[in-house]
Order: structure tokens, then sequence, then C-alpha cells
């Protein structure tokens, strides 16, 4: 439930960090000017993501985020999981921040790379499990292939 300042109180939701600790991050590597940039792009990034993963993935990533995260890929995630590549992912970020390619990927990674320090590893890999080798990088994964 929103505070009087529209930004969502803080507390936990599913998983074990907390939502204004999440933002925090994000900001921070994100270098944004203020929360609401950060959290603007937390949803966005996360909402494509969840159209990428199958329902259930979605579901189970959700479940290791805080309650506003969670709702945002639990409602983005209803459906057939899209086929799309990192290009066109990130192509989406860029088209629903007004960005360009490399500020959509500077983006997801700032969002990414807070999941994958969020949830634990097993769930990361069960993600990256349903993603080409492309995406692994965005979590800060290079390493790593789905």
């Amino acid at each position: 439930m929103p505070a009087g300042n529209g930004v969502p109180e803080i507390g936990y939701g599913g998983g074990g960090v907390r939502y204004d600790e999440f933002v925090a991050k994000v900001r921070d590597r994100g270098e944004y000017a203020d929360p609401a940039e950060a959290e603007r792009v937390t949803h966005l990034v996360l909402g494509i993501l969840a159209q990428r993963l199958t329902p259930d993935e979605a579901e189970d990533l959700a479940a290791q985020l805080p309650g506003p995260l969670a709702a945002t890929l639990i409602s983005a995630g209803q459906g057939v999981a899209g086929a799309f590549g990192s290009r066109e992912f990130l192509a989406r970020i860029a088209t629903g921040a007004g960005a360009t390619a490399r500020t959509a990927e500077w983006d997801a990674s700032a969002v990414l790379c807070t999941v994958a320090e969020a949830v634990s590893g097993g769930e990361l890999n069960d993600v990256l499990t349903q993603l080409p080798s492309g995406y692994a990088p965005l979590f800060g994964r290079a390493g790593l292939s789905g």
C-alpha cells in the first residue's frame, strides 16, 4: 500500500530483502538521481523479464523478492513465455524507458545484478536456464550460460 508520498510502504515481501533496500541497491548500482527513477527502472526491467520467463518461473522468482516487485513479476508473467533474446530484451527496455540501447543495458544490469544478489543461487540458476546465454552478463554472470 503506498504511503502518502506515493512510495510503497517499507516492508518485506516474499523475499528476505526489503523493498526499500532493493531499490537503494539499484539506485547505487545504476547511479540514478533519485529513488523514484530507480524504482521505475526496476519495475520496467522486471516486467519485461517476466514476459520472457514461464509463469511458474516468474512466480518462483517473485517468491524471493519483496512484495511490490513480486506483484510486477506475477502480473507481467502471465501467458506463454516470449522467445526473445537479449537484444530484443534490451530493445524493449529502451522503448519502455525512452532510452538508448546502451542506457537500457545499464538499466538492465543495475536491476538484474541486484536480483542475482537477492535470490538464492538455485533460483538464479533456474532463471538463467530459461534464458539464452546473452542474458547471463546482465546478471553479472558473464561466465554462465542458460
